[in-house]
């Protein structure tokens, strides 16, 4: 069995995408190999995985960019919800606002003020136009009615760097991404973009307790195969993967990453993505979002 990965070694997605892996090969008593085939926002890993024999041993690890808003943003030779059979979802990051050691702001509220008393001076970081940090970075910036300027990067990486050393000030990025720099000092984290605290860091407030709503970017994880995969195919791998992630020690794996597990029923993750390529085609559409 093969798990094509979106995105290149060493973030979040090849992390939990590992996981599963060890845990399914460990059940199905077959190896499991993580294949990273990154590019195009997580289309070409997508299209692939959608051409590919419905047998149940080629499946992907999705995410938000790959089955929520890629569609609002590309043409796609592929379409998230019918050219896949969901199996099930995996686990879910918030994004989370951070600024370099430079900003005086401790809290949401004061980065607000500082950025309104001096329009079109502060910068936040993306890891790219029509990412989850710069999609973000545009719900933060129209729901403070901020004058603020974008920066996209290639990656997620290089922004991070950037935004340390104060080329930018802020920056969205995952929990994954945010929680090491948070921890070791070099950022500093001033609220959660999301609809619930993070059970990583529960002493931080949301950004809608701080008086800025409709700021969420919860970063999601889940399993997909190709459409036509068998149902019986579909429920077994369902079945193992819900297992492997109720099992305490891979909880607190998929914690360590800065992620939530959340397990569901294909049908539940089916109308799941529905839900998400219809409302990031809307925010698309409001804030003028394009890509590269």
């Amino acid at each position: 069995m093969t798990i094509v990965v979106p995105t290149a070694a060493g973030g979040a997605n090849d992390a939990i995408a590992r996981i599963i892996g060890q845990g399914l090969s460990a059940k199905l008593g077959q190896p499991v190999i993580v294949e990273n085939r990154a590019g195009a926002g997580g289309a070409i890993a997508s299209e692939y995985v959608a051409k590919a024999a419905p047998d149940g041993y080629t499946i992907m690890l999705g995410y938000i960019a790959t089955h929520g808003i890629n569609p609002a943003l590309q043409k796609l030779k592929y379409d998230p919800v019918t050219d896949f059979e969901a199996i099930g979802m995996i686990a879910a990051s918030p994004t989370v606002l951070v600024v370099n050691n430079n900003v005086p702001a401790k809290n949401a509220k004061e980065l607000v003020q500082l950025i309104k008393a001096k329009p079109n001076t502060f910068n936040y970081a993306s890891a790219g136009n029509g990412t989850a940090p710069h999609i973000a970075g545009e719900l933060f910036r129209m729901s403070a009615g901020l004058e603020i300027q974008g920066i996209p990067y290639k990656g997620s990486a290089p922004a991070v760097v950037d935004t340390i050393a104060g080329s930018t000030q802020l920056m969205f990025p995952s929990m994954f991404t945010a929680y090491p720099q948070v921890k070791g000092g070099k950022l500093r984290a001033l609220g959660i973009a999301g609809e619930k605290r993070s059970i990583v860091m529960p002493e931080l407030p949301t950004l809608a307790e701080q008086g800025i709503a409709n700021v969420n970017m919860s970063q999601w994880y889940a399993m997909f195969a190709p459409a036509k995969t068998p149902k019986a195919v579909i429920d077994k791998l369902n079945k193992e993967m819900n297992a492997i992630l109720n099992d305490k020690a891979t909880e607190k794996k998929i914690e360590d990453q800065g992620a939530e597990v959340e397990t569901g029923t294909p049908d539940q993750l089916k109308a799941f993505v529905k839900k998400e390529a219809a409302h990031w085609k809307a925010v698309v559409t409001a804030a003028k979002i394009q890509i590269d």
